[in-house]
């Protein structure tokens, strides 16, 4: 009983001497856009002590006390940490996956994903879901990063996709389903491993009962699902047996989703809370409007924000894969897609969904450091959804999905500092998003001033 005692005494002396101190630091002056979706807060003031936000309030209201570090968001924009709802860490925009599938599965935990990850950070991405990899590379790089061993987002990982029939190869990071009792065991396994997500695949190819068991099973472990949404009976599967959040806008080049398909939709969404909350949906909607343009213009496929953290071989590998993106077999239907999604989001907003901001981020011509913002862009510029609902949709609703909204998704007391700044107007020009300025994760500090900060990487 005494040595605590000591301890508790010494630390008290320690603190008292100054010895202790908490990291305290001050974001001044910028417009913050909490995520709320209200009046943007001009003139902001946000006190960060050990990792969380101590209070919000302006220059006016709230003096910055004693001790801490200003740091200057003048003419900035302040935002809540972006969240990418739809990534792959285990890929890096190679254009053959056969291949990348072959010559990469050793290298995913030393190499491949912390990559991703970092790239993810530094673009502004302080959380994201990753969908479909190993296991355990899966979980070692959610728990260093954790741990703080390695830089980058606070992950929500699903591990392996569960789907009717694994492609050849594919086994380490596609599980198959074989019968009701193999449904549970592999989610009871994923569940038991720390996933936070089980990602779903392929359900109208399951039997009904294998594929309500994979959800069933899920939610009791308290485990979102997530599923494909590319096929009309995807969808209708999807929605019996009680998915949380549809991911993609597929039907390849059908103009538009059925009329049953709608009408399911809009019998999901009028039942919200009773139904467990919103229908969440992923659209993953910019690798496909983008290509052709990417075909025109490659340019941004040569920018070397997506070699940070790749070695030599592996950041050459990547370039002669996409020296002549117009050829590449993966996206050769991805042109007449194109003219379908904006009726086929205007179906989804009109169905009541609530959207999510994911990318594919990973998948070929798709650089983590570029996507998510790309995708915001595509929303605003394109799709016609307004800056601020778009925006919402990176920061607040994710973590409502998720079910940490007490802890992530807007700037509030009481959450975690997760923080971005850009220069101007984002609500204006979304495209701001391209370039942030400053990045602070966990109270942390990534990027300042446009800065990378090489000293916590």
């Amino acid at each position: 009983m005494k040595k605590p005692l000591l301890l508790s005494l010494l630390s008290c002396v320690l603190w008292g001497a100054g010895l202790v101190q908490a990291d305290t630091t001050a974001l001044v002056g910028g417009r913050l856009i909490d995520g709320y979706g209200h009046q943007p807060l001009a003139n902001s003031v946000i006190l960060v002590r050990d990792g969380m936000i101590e209070q919000v309030g302006t220059v006016a209201t709230l003096p910055v006390p004693d001790g801490y570090k200003v740091v200057s968001t003048e003419g900035m924009d302040v935002l809540p940490g972006l969240w990418e709802n739809h990534a792959h860490l285990m890929l890096n925009g190679h254009a053959n996956y056969v291949h990348w599938d072959k010559a990469y599965i050793n290298r995913l935990s030393d190499e491949i994903m912390p990559a991703s990850a970092v790239q993810l950070l530094l673009a502004g991405i302080t959380s994201a879901r990753d969908l479909g990899a190993p296991l355990a590379d899966s979980i070692s790089v959610k728990q260093r990063i954790e741990k703080g061993e390695i830089p980058g987002p606070r992950l929500f990982v699903s591990g392996p996709f569960l789907q009717h029939k694994a492609y050849p190869g594919t086994e380490a990071f596609r599980w198959s389903i074989k019968g009701v009792k193999d449904a549970q065991q592999k989610v009871d396994k994923l569940a038991a491993a720390g996933v936070d997500i089980v990602k779903l695949i392929d359900q109208d190819k399951m039997t009904l009962e294998e594929a309500q068991a994979i959800v069933t099973q899920a939610h009791k472990h308290g485990l979102k699902v997530v599923a494909h949404a590319h096929r009309p009976d995807e969808i209708r599967r999807g929605l019996s047996i009680g998915v949380d959040n549809f991911e993609h806008t597929g039907l390849t080049t059908a103009p538009a989703f059925p009329d049953d398909v709608m009408n399911l939709l809009k019998e999901r969404t009028a039942t919200g809370r009773v139904a467990g909350g919103p229908l969440f949906w992923t659209p993953t909607v910019e690798g496909l409007w983008n290509y052709d343009l990417t075909v025109a213009n490659p340019e941004h496929l040569d920018a070397d924000c997506w070699q940070r953290g790749l070695k030599p071989d592996t950041i050459a590998d990547i370039k002669q894969s996409l020296k002549q993106p117009g050829k590449l077999a993966y996206m050769q239907l991805t042109p007449l897609r194109k003219p379908t999604l904006k009726h086929k989001i205007a179906q989804l907003r009109e169905a009541g969904v609530v959207f999510l901001v994911g990318t594919d981020s990973g998948i070929p011509t798709k650089f983590h450091c570029q996507s998510t913002w790309n995708e915001l862009a595509v929303w605003v510029d394109v799709m016609g959804i307004s800056a601020m609902d778009t925006i919402r949709a990176a920061t607040y609703w994710p973590a409502v999905m998720m079910g940490v909204s007490d802890k992530l998704g807007t700037v509030s007391e009481g959450k975690y500092a997760d923080i971005i700044a850009v220069k101007g107007d984002v609500l204006r020009y979304i495209n701001k998003l391209s370039d942030v300025k400053l990045v602070m994760k966990g109270g942390v500090i990534y990027k300042q001033n446009g800065v990378v900060q090489t000293d916590q990487l």
